[in-house]
């Protein structure tokens, strides 16, 4: 049997969606795998349409294949959407909404609205439950000091301090998951929090020397490498693969964003999380992967509303 070939580029996209009927069964394929089903009545039985619609027999409503999905009610074509969603799954980087309303030909204020949709869904990648041995360190993001202007340079920002930036926090797994959440500081009550909610008790952390983890250290077994004396690794106590994370990800912000609104930054986190969870799958099967996921229906208020 001849293996399938994977998207990888731009040019494997166009030829596997050269046009909005082909992009259209391509995501109806991956919706109802066994068939057409109602969105009204799972039960119904189902016809379809000259108008490209369906009708359900039980309930007599019409509907489509965008019908109580992520893409309910959008005016861009399906293959617009595909096209955004395989650019900010599988590029390393993502992409700015700048380039992608270039490349679709749309506004940019349409193109940060596809994206901010695509990354709110992307966010149930960034909810497991870890187990075994957790690597935790949290990361600054926001600007520097030495970059700004005289007068609008921020005293006392140095270090730890979050003044004039916004914290995020993040565990690994070892070999496995990653979940990573915008803190409104690093304190010992708000690390202990987040680590009790999203790791299991039983599991052993590992994490820096900083003070605020001593708490937890009651609850969980804890290891910690003091970077203050130039450790970063010693038997199996360090915290590099989640260092080595935070690494990529300032990579994706300085490279393709630049400037983030702390008021998104969560959806940002969520975006770059999706991706390295799912950074051994190939790219078509991440691809997918999303899709299968979006028959979850978002509205702009919604967004709007996780935000605020």
């Amino acid at each position: 049997m001849k293996k399938r070939r994977k998207r990888k580029s731009i040019v494997d996209f166009r030829a596997s969606f050269p046009n909005e009927e082909s992009a259209i069964k391509f995501y109806e394929k991956i919706r109802w795998k066994d068939g057409v089903v109602s969105p009204f009545d799972p039960t119904s039985k189902v016809y379809k349409c000259k108008n490209g619609k369906y009708k359900c027999k039980n309930t007599g409503k019409y509907f489509t294949y965008r019908t109580g999905t992520f893409f309910a009610n959008s005016k861009l074509g399906m293959r617009d959407w595909l096209y955004a969603i395989i650019m900010i799954a599988n590029r390393k980087n993502a992409i700015s909404s700048y380039q992608l309303a270039d490349d679709l030909d749309i506004p940019q204020k349409t193109a940060w609205y596809m994206l901010h949709k695509i990354r709110h869904a992307m966010r149930l990648a960034n909810e497991n439950f870890l187990e075994e041995t957790v690597e935790i360190d949290e990361t600054l993001v926001g600007g520097r000091n030495g970059n700004r202007h005289w007068d609008k340079k921020v005293p006392h920002s140095q270090g730890r301090s979050h003044k004039d930036k916004a914290p995020v926090v993040g565990m690994i797994q070892r070999e496995n998951l990653m979940n990573a959440r915008v803190t409104p500081d690093t304190k010992s009550d708000t690390l202990s929090a987040f680590i009790k909610e999203y790791i299991h008790p039983d599991a052993i952390i590992y994490t820096d020397e900083n003070d605020a983890y001593n708490q937890i250290g009651f609850t969980y077994t804890r290891f910690y490498v003091d970077h203050s004396k130039k450790l970063y690794s010693y038997e199996h106590i360090t915290t590099n693969r989640i260092e080595g994370a935070w690494t990529h990800f300032k990579r994706m912000v300085k490279g393709t964003y630049r400037t983030l609104l702390k008021k998104y930054l969560q959806k940002y986190v969520d975006e770059f999380v999706y991706r390295y969870n799912l950074r051994d799958v190939s790219n078509s099967d991440r691809f997918n992967c999303f899709l299968c996921c979006a028959d979850t229906r978002y509205t702009y208020k919604q967004i709007r509303k996780s935000v605020a």
